[in-house]
């Protein structure tokens, strides 16, 4: 594997082939992405292996930081090799595609700091496993959870500071991975009382400025790994639990 930077903001991987697929992915990534001179390189007219940032097969694609805008191009969805989509902290806009979920390798897609609009895809239920990290912060997201992503086991999930609505509850389960769950910042209601908790896992979950009402379960007690717990700014009631592994 290669890894390549230049100007500190495009990072590429490669494999070992040169893929026409990709190539062509790639130059309608270049068309829609709006900004002419950061893939000045990739000249239709060559072969993809001859660009100084593209070489093969890619894995990895990071865009951060840029002044780059505009939607994210639908083809992103035919790299079919690819494990990290990185488009954080940029100017993006419009809803995020749907054929991101078609990535059947992507293990982190990060979709950070833009401005998107729209609810999560309903595909995103139907990731492949191990289902991918997936950070979608700071952003103008809306509308309810999809059911589906509920279905999938995911390891770390950022939804925070978003316009999100309706229960989150779906994401909770005794026999999930989860680590990291930040959905602090939008307005999720739901009973926390009725939610059930990784046991060994759960590392974060950051609940703040929401709607959530109900009791902190007593279960959260035996959560044994928990090192942040925050959902202040909620509709809470009754006592916080003691003993345990919950500090106060």
């Amino acid at each position: 594997m290669i890894v390549l930077c230049f100007f500190s903001l495009l990072i590429v991987a490669i494999s070992e082939k040169c893929n026409p697929q990709d190539k062509k992915a790639l130059l309608q990534i270049k068309k829609e992405l709006n900004n002419s001179t950061l893939l000045s390189s990739w000249d239709p007219h060559t072969g993809c292996c001859g660009w100084p940032e593209i070489l093969k097969n890619l894995k990895y694609l990071t865009i951060t930081g840029t002044n780059v805008f505009g939607p994210i191009p639908s083809f992103l969805g035919q790299l079919k090799n690819l494990e990290l989509l990185d488009l954080s902290s940029n100017k993006l806009t419009g809803p995020i595609p749907s054929s991101l979920s078609q990535l059947p390798n992507i293990r982190t897609l990060r979709l950070d700091n833009n401005k998107l609009t729209g609810p999560i895809p309903n595909s995103f239920g139907s990731f492949k496993k191990p289902s991918p990290d997936i950070y979608l912060a700071n952003n103008k997201l809306s509308g309810p959870i999809p059911a589906s992503l509920g279905q999938i086991d995911l390891e770390r999930l950022d939804l925070s500071r978003n316009k999100l609505v309706g229960d989150a509850s779906m994401l909770f389960g005794s026999n999930k991975r989860l680590q990291y769950l930040d959905l602090s910042r939008n307005l999720f209601s739901f009973d926390f009382s009725k939610v059930d908790f990784p046991k060994q896992s759960l590392i974060l979950l950051d609940l703040n400025h929401n709607n959530i009402y109900g009791k902190i379960p007593v279960a959260l007690t035996k959560v044994e790994n928990l090192g942040l717990f925050n959902v202040s700014y909620n509709l809470l009631c009754g006592n916080i639990p003691q003993g345990g592994y919950l500090h106060t």
